[in-house]
């Protein structure tokens, strides 16, 4: 490439890097096809990227890690952008499914908290843009059943049929598993044996497993306790300021969420032309405060305008911070036995 256009792209990506601006790569027109967790995006966001880029996004939404992988492993679905939690970044780093992104073309990198790079997932930081980070703790109605600071409110009788559980095998075993004060990340067969029975022992009490449909049941009281993710509940809180949540004293689970670019991606430079965009300081501050999450951007941190709710949620301190754990992937044999444990379950 000739220096002088060597200059010019540069100079283009450091005015990118300190607007937000949401170029990236050789994309200007096509599409970009992600998949997102439900309620997980501004809709104006994507209506920006479009007008900014001419990109068409094309947007589908899962309920879990779980359920992604899923529909990744069965194939015939062509997606570029996809945001899995930690975990599942492994899994699909070892599989080989994801492709190295191009950081020449996410400039905004440079604003993303040191804190939440070379992570555990993502060692070398070959594979992933951190999206947003948060914790999973139990929304309640304390009218209903009193004031909780414990993951045994779920395991409690007297809560029978408004009790609501995840439904996905990794974030239930992993309640079960930090009730009885095992790690998240155990592979004791006897810790998971004891972690499988107690989820048997709660399934007779519960009014159901869900995911995205715990909205509707806890902002209209058909439900009164379930657990779920941090920043889901800012956005039912504002529905129903009854609600209370809360980091039980037994410790929880911190994820990241990160943007990844499949293997198979058909529109790559697409792809990193979202990825820089969402990562953005002005785009990461809109979309923080939507959904409720919080931002990897280090600038949205130091400059987003909270009330105290939101702030002690979306930013807990450290004392609570400390009793948490990030899920890792796991032995192959071990993800079996969940599988399997999962489908006795429900069944």
């Amino acid at each position: 490439m000739k220096k002088t256009i060597s200059i010019i792209i540069s100079a283009i990506m450091l005015v990118c890097l300190f607007a937000g601006c949401g170029g990236g790569g050789k994309a200007s027109k096509g599409v970009v096809n992600v998949y997102n967790w439900g309620e997980y995006i501004d809709p104006d966001l994507r209506a920006q990227f479009e007008r900014e880029t001419g990109i068409k996004v094309n947007y589908k939404t899962f309920e879990s890690n779980e359920q992604m992988y899923s529909v990744l492993k069965q194939g015939g679905v062509n997606y570029d952008v996809i945001i899995p939690s930690d975990y599942m970044i492994s899994r699909l780093v070892s599989e080989d499914m994801l492709a190295p992104i191009d950081f020449e073309n996410i400039p905004n990198y440079a604003l993303v908290d040191d804190n939440l790079k070379n992570m555990a997932h993502d060692p070398e930081n070959k594979y992933s843009v951190p999206y947003m980070w948060g914790t999973v703790g139990i929304i309640y109605d304390p009218a209903v059943v009193g004031e909780v600071d414990s993951w045994a409110a779920l395991f409690d009788k007297k809560n029978s049929g408004k009790i609501l559980m995840f439904d996905n095998s990794r974030d239930a075993m992993g309640i079960a598993l930090k009730y009885l004060n095992y790690s998240l990340n155990t592979t004791d067969e006897a810790q998971l044996n004891e972690a499988f029975e107690l989820l048997k022992e709660q399934k007779p009490i519960l009014q159901g497993y869900v995911m995205d449909q715990i909205f509707d049941k806890l902002e209209s009281g058909e439900a009164a306790i379930g657990p779920y993710y941090a920043g889901d509940f800012l956005t039912m809180h504002s529905a129903n300021p009854d609600l209370k949540f809360c980091i039980p004293k037994e410790g929880s689970n911190v994820f990241v969420d990160s943007m990844c670019i499949l293997k198979n991606a058909e529109n790559k430079a697409n792809a990193e032309a979202f990825i820089n965009f969402m990562t953005g300081t002005d785009q990461s501050m809109a979309n923080s405060e939507y959904i409720g999450y919080t931002s990897p951007n280090k600038e949205v941190r130091d400059t987003i305008d909270l009330d105290d709710l939101a702030k002690s949620v979306m930013y807990p301190d450290d004392a609570v911070l400390s009793k948490c754990e990030s899920f890792i992937n796991l032995p192959q044999k071990t993800l079996n036995y969940y599988d399997s444990m999962w489908v006795k379950l429900k069944s």
